[in-house]
């Protein structure tokens, strides 16, 4: 009698407990898309639920806020850099997006910059090492991963090497990104005098609510002259692949203005992280002012942001596109906007063209990205799927004049739940380039037709509209 009186009251707790917390869920007034998700989890998932919530959705704006006098502070530093009465170089239709970003993210247009594009792995690393190793004052790097591989190995070697020259060496990491990393890794590096930063660091990285709110970003920016960015983590499978799956990616090399943009955001990020505020002249060298002809912004986003910025960003250019746009992406579990802007091209007679993996990483993320085949399909978007390895670029272009290349993914989590960074360049030589690499990659591709698609089975069918209920949590 006792032992049921007790299971009955264990059960009235539990019921209380999960009501209050789809209240709170509720009150938090999150996307319709992602309450509904969150509530059929707690429901239909009894106690795993409960565990999958304070995993993974437990909502950061009330428990911590990324300060934002840091980055304004770092943004009068850098406009004060910029050379005073520089022409706002870019076609004039994007004038309102380019007024977007920097009235709501501070992202200023910088002009002459020249931007080269990375494609392959060993192509990235030989110029990121390159440029480590002929620095003169200064190295700040931040990457989502940072694998103790070969490669992890050689980049601590060499920024050990030249610490013992007397550079300064800031590194900041994700600790999540990082859980697998022993400690001995970084506190070598730090043994020689290298500051190095684990980015919001948990006790537990794969049991902990923190674990939706991670720095993703990809930067480099060696004495304040040359920038890194984009996709590419310093992994040994970002050179040589996983198993027998070639790995495919994009990275910048930027030089010209939009480097002191990159500075601001990796001196933004450190500042959050360590609370330490670095605004000195000398990590804002004037630069030459005719390096190249490629004007960019830098847009970051976060996830106690009042806007998402990058989001918006690429939702107001798939809807102003005119001729074409091109997008490679990992992961396609499009926010809502973002997939109406894709129909809504495509219906217009924009030609929509979106590649993805043929195998996503992850066994769930496959039948969550496939769920959304249909949708665009339907609106005319062609669809391609990357077969020679794995895709890995998180890049769009569109009309011969526009491109983005960075570290956010087209899903939830990189738009909603992640500290992002992406560099939107106007100019016809870089979006030509981009171009080029996706009509070649595409040789590489299956397309994927309608009719073929509505063929599949049932239950893959069945699947799919299962894993999409939770593709916002995913």
């Amino acid at each position: 009698m006792m032992e049921n009186f007790i299971l009955w009251i264990a059960l009235a707790f539990y019921i209380l407990w999960i009501l209050g917390t789809v209240v709170v869920v509720l009150l938090e007034n999150r996307q319709p898309v992602k309450t509904i998700a969150w509530v059929l989890v707690l429901l239909l998932l009894p106690v795993i639920g409960l565990l999958f919530f304070y995993v993974f959705g437990e909502d950061m704006r009330k428990e911590r806020r990324i300060e934002r006098k840091s980055i304004n502070i770092l943004t009068l530093r850098t406009l004060f850099e910029l050379p005073e009465g520089e022409p706002h170089e870019v076609p004039p239709r994007y004038q309102r997006v380019v007024n977007l970003f920097e009235q709501h993210n501070a992202a200023l247009l910088t002009n002459h910059n020249k931007v080269d594009i990375y494609d392959e792995g060993a192509d990235f690393i030989l110029g990121l090492f390159k440029a480590l190793l002929n620095a003169h004052h200064h190295i700040h790097l931040q990457s989502y991963i940072i694998d103790d591989d070969a490669l992890g190995q050689m980049l601590s070697d060499i920024l050990i090497a030249k610490a013992r020259e007397g550079i300064e060496i800031r590194l900041i990491y994700d600790d999540v990104g990082c859980w697998n990393v022993h400690n001995k890794f970084f506190n070598r590096m730090l043994g020689e005098g290298i500051k190095v930063c684990a980015f919001m660091p948990v006790k537990a990285p794969m049991f902990t609510h923190k674990i939706n709110y991670r720095n993703h970003r990809k930067i480099a920016v060696i004495d304040g002259q040359i920038g890194f960015i984009g996709g590419m983590n310093i992994a040994r499978r970002y050179v040589k692949g996983q198993g027998n799956q070639r790995w495919r990616d994009l990275h910048l090399r930027l030089v010209g203005h939009s480097v002191l943009s990159l500075q601001r955001d990796f001196l933004a990020d450190w500042s959050f992280a360590t609370g330490v505020l670095i605004t000195e002249k000398i990590y804002y060298p004037r630069l030459n002012l005719h390096a190249g002809n490629a004007a960019v912004q830098i847009v970051t986003s976060d996830p106690v942001s009042h806007w998402p910025q990058i989001m918006t960003g690429i939702t107001w250019m798939i809807l102003n596109a005119r001729r074409y746009i091109y997008i490679q992406t990992p992961y396609f579990m499009p926010t809502e906007p973002v997939l109406q802007a894709l129909r809504t091209a495509a219906m217009s007679g924009v030609d929509v063209r979106l590649m993805v993996p043929q195998k996503p990483d992850g066994f769930w993320l496959r039948w969550a990205n496939d769920s959304y085949f249909k949708d665009v399909l339907e609106a005319g978007v062609r669809l391609f799927t990357f077969r020679p390895g794995f895709l890995h670029s998180k890049a769009l272009v569109a009309d011969d004049e526009w491109a983005t290349v960075g570290s956010s993914n087209m899903d939830f989590r990189s738009f909603e739940n992640n500290m992002e960074a992406n560099a939107f360049i106007y100019n016809r030589e870089t979006a030509l380039k981009i171009k080029q690499i996706f009509e070649t990659d595409s040789r590489g591709c299956k397309e994927i037709h309608l009719r073929q698609w509505q063929r599949r089975s049932y239950r893959r069918r069945l699947l799919e509209s299962f894993t999409r209920i939770f593709s916002p949590l995913l």
